[in-house]
């Protein structure tokens, strides 16, 4: 990758996504923070969190003495002044009918927000938003049709630009050689359907990887499975020669960029990922289904296009980690963020010949571990060898990527609360690798825009929220989270002093089956709204979700666009949707066979599923709008640390690098001392919001400040959680209990710190980050009990 100097010349502002800028930026590497006595650690981990907190409660209180309700500046709608100080600086009610809600009743609001979503508006919105191409920075008609639709529903929206640093396809190439002679010339393409309109579109989006470096390189490959770094450590176990060869990887397993930098730092000099049938369930041509169009099996020629970034070490724009990419901002290199091999994506259809010509070279996958016995292309004549291949056998493999600093696109709308400092987010991205995205992501912006509908109709009627929501469309999701993680960057006091919560839904809808990841402060508030939502699939008269979801909440990872808000910001996120299950039919994630024919054929027919994702999302919002006590449970996220710290204990006694006896001790007894001083904190709000209920002599002004107090602890408890200094080995990751897997990517992973400590072999790591973590407890206690 080329170093980058200067800034954006004054003629260039305005643009649009038909005028991609090259941008020169600047190389500056930090140091990281280094504790090697344990004392001074202490001391310099209570300063480094109490610093923050202070910083944020200063920030609250300028905003409650300015009448500041947002820091939206120019991107955002126009302050409105707290409406529960009064002249004298006294606490009042947000308004005469608290704690009830204004305007219309809650259980009246509910009704409205069940009753509006329906099929034939979910539908039309999804197949405006699959009707053409919207990669990142190449939508602004589509930004522009979301504000228009979300201020004709009452909802003032505005776009939020930034400038970013993305590549656009320009050429490739994929071709086997014998003895330098092409035997096989891959067209890199997907097969045009005649049911399927998107396949054929002459605009439609090339196969490519996002951030993929350019480059033509010829050489041997080898086969290495899902790319992990386990399945690398037992290629190089084995004594299989990997410097200079090309990685030919299957998709699945950890994130695809995550492959590609194993790979580099191991010497090769390219990587080729595929789909394999194998990881595909029952729903397979071997098993008896036909391919799409005709049935639900994946169709061969399908490709999963997708970002290459090293997702783990930090999202957005990696010219600008850390700060938001605005108009003349200083900018980074790219090395270690983004990979520095070419790569290409392509279908199992056109890996089958390189597998072939690996039959008979090298170890079989049979000889390693059970990791490897997913491949589902034996009845093709594959053997899964894992080579390298002779050397008259070779790959070329010719990468050409245009890198730009262009604009992209949010659209952020809001209705003001009452109550403006405490605010709800909603997300969902916009943009997508190809001209469809059925279910990834306009599954959810066709919910979304549902929700934001009923919201409006709600206002209609007369009511007034008692806590702000803020609506985001986001840009530049596929690429690494950017749109969203800029945004953050750029409103990181604001959100912190204020934000309540993040809902986000990315594909909203793919299947049948209800999934979810939460922050454990929202544990309680998803079993209680999908139990009042019914479910399109009735096998019994009026089962909801919950009665159908095994009721699993995953661990925050990444992915998608909670991840600043959880990961950076310590904002607590859900994010929501319904999935497929291994007897449904294949998604194909990423290919142009996500496409509006797939969704009515086999995703959602009915477009049910659209609508029942909206409800959750617009029910889940009301609760935590409406009620007067947020709908928060501190006991499960106690219980959660409790849970986390004997899976930490488990690694590090299964692990050959044994931790000191007694290291896990006091952090054992600071999660107890949370757990009950959490039970309590609950049961005292518990007892409040039944009060509340109740004819009462306390003046309301009284009763308010006390909800105010629960609520702002309620507020604040995750932000104890994150240490501003960040993880060690990548430090834009500030929260010490949820962050993706370092080499994962997608799957979550708990007090990442000292499991990278442990798996690093590094004691002093471990002590460093147990002190850290027992630090960010005692805070949450202090909080909870002060």
């Amino acid at each position: 990758m080329n170093e980058k100097t200067g800034s954006m010349p004054p003629s260039q502002e305005h643009h649009s996504e038909r005028t991609p800028l090259i941008q020169r930026v600047t190389v500056d590497h930090g140091r990281a923070v280094e504790y090697p006595h344990q004392r001074f650690r202490r001391f310099c981990t209570i300063a480094l969190i109490t610093i923050p907190l202070l910083t944020l409660l200063i920030i609250f209180f300028s905003i409650v003495v300015s009448g500041q309700s947002d820091l939206f500046g120019d991107h955002q709608t126009e302050a409105r002044p707290i409406s529960d100080i009064s002249a004298s600086g006294e606490l009042l009610v947000p308004h005469q009918s608290w704690p009830a809600s204004e305007g219309i009743s809650y259980s009246h609001l509910k009704h409205i927000l069940q009753d509006t979503p329906s099929p034939e508006s979910a539908r039309k919105w999804s197949e405006y938003y699959t009707a053409g191409p919207h990669l990142a920075g190449k939508n602004k008609s589509q930004a522009e049709w979301t504000r228009g639709k979300w201020e004709s529903w009452g909802v003032k929206s505005s776009l939020a630009t930034y400038d970013v640093y993305l590549n656009y396809p320009v050429d490739h190439r994929l071709a086997l050689l014998k003895d330098g002679k092409v035997t096989f010339e891959a067209t890199l393409e997907e097969d045009v359907l005649e049911e399927d309109p998107t396949t054929g579109m002459n605009d439609r989006v090339p196969t490519f990887h996002g951030y993929s470096a350019s480059g033509n390189v010829t050489a041997q490959y080898v086969y290495c499975n899902y790319g992990t770094f386990a399945d690398f450590e037992e290629l190089r176990k084995s004594g299989i020669a990997l410097e200079g060869k090309i990685a030919l990887i299957k998709y699945g397993g950890i994130f695809r960029g995550l492959k590609l930098k194993r790979a580099s730092e191991l010497g090769m000099i390219g990587g080729i990922i595929y789909s394999d049938p194998g990881d595909d369930g029952e729903i397979t041509e071997e098993n008896g289904y036909k391919s799409y169009p005709d049935g639900p099996a994946r169709n061969p020629s399908s490709v999963q296009r997708g970002s290459a970034q090293y997702l783990s070490v930090a999202p957005g724009d990696p010219t600008t980690p850390g700060y938001p990419s605005l108009p003349g901002a200083p900018r980074e290199g790219v090395e270690g963020k983004i990979p520095d091999i070419p790569s290409v994506p392509i279908s199992y259809a056109e890996a089958l010949p390189l597998l072939k010509a690996l039959n008979g070279h090298g170890p079989n996958a049979t000889a390693f571990s059970s990791a490897w016995q997913t491949g589902g292309l034996a009845y093709k004549d594959v053997h899964y060898n894992v080579g390298p291949t002779p050397a008259s056998i070779t790959v070329n493999l010719v990468n050409e990527q245009e890198y730009v600093t262009t604009p992209l696109w949010n659209v952020i709308g809001i209705i003001n609360g009452t109550i403006p400092d405490e605010v709800i987010v909603i997300g969902n991205h916009r943009d997508a690798w190809i001209a469809g995205g059925a279910g990834d992501p306009n599954s959810g912006s066709a919910a979304l825009n549902e929700v934001i509908r009923s919201f409006g109709i709600a206002l209609e009627a007369g009511w007034k929220p008692l806590r702000t929501i803020v609506f985001a469309s986001w840009d530049g999701e596929e690429y690494g989270l950017i749109g969203s993680t800029e945004w953050v960057e750029e409103y990181i006091p604001w959100l912190s002093a204020a934000t309540v919560a993040y809902i986000n839904v990315d594909v909203g809808a793919r299947g049948p089956n209800f999934q979810t990841a939460a922050a454990p402060l929202l544990n309680k508030l998803i079993y209680e709204v999908t139990s009042e939502v019914q479910s399109p699939n009735q096998t019994v008269a009026n089962q909801t979700v919950r009665d159908l979801w095994s009721g699993h909440i995953s661990t925050m990872g990444s992915g998608s666009d909670f991840t600043a808000f959880q990961d950076f910001a310590g904002i607590p996120s859900i994010d929501v949707g319904f999935g497929a299950g291994k007897n449904d039919p294949v998604y194909h994630y990423h290919s142009n066979y996500d496409s509006f024919y797939w969704m009515q054929k086999y995703g959602d027919p009915g477009f049910e599923y659209h609508v029942t994702i909206a409800k959750i999302i617009a029910l889940m919002a009301a609760k935590l709008v409406e009620q007067p006590v947020i709908s928060f449970n501190a006991t499960d996220y106690a219980l959660g640390l409790g849970l986390y710290l004997e899976s930490v204990k488990k690694l590090a006694n299964d692990s050959d690098f044994a931790t000191a006896k007694g290291t896990f001790t006091s952090l054992g007894a600071a999660v107890a001392s949370f757990q009950a001083t959490a039970s309590t904190f609950d049961a005292k709000a518990f007892d409040l919001m039944a009060a509340l209920d109740k004819p009462s002599a306390t003046a309301p002004a009284t009763r308010y400040a006390e909800v105010r107090s629960i609520n702002t602890k309620y507020k604040f408890l995750e932000r104890q959680f994150v240490y501003a200094p960040g993880l060690d080995s990548r430090t834009w990751f500030k929260h010490v209990v949820f962050a993706p897997g370092l080499w994962t990517g997608y799957a979550g992973a708990t007090y990442p710190g000292i499991v990278e400590a442990i798996e690093d072999k590094n004691m002093t790591a471990v002590e460093k980050w147990v002190d850290i973590i027992e630090a960010t407890v005692d805070g949450a206690i202090s909080l909870l009990e002060g």
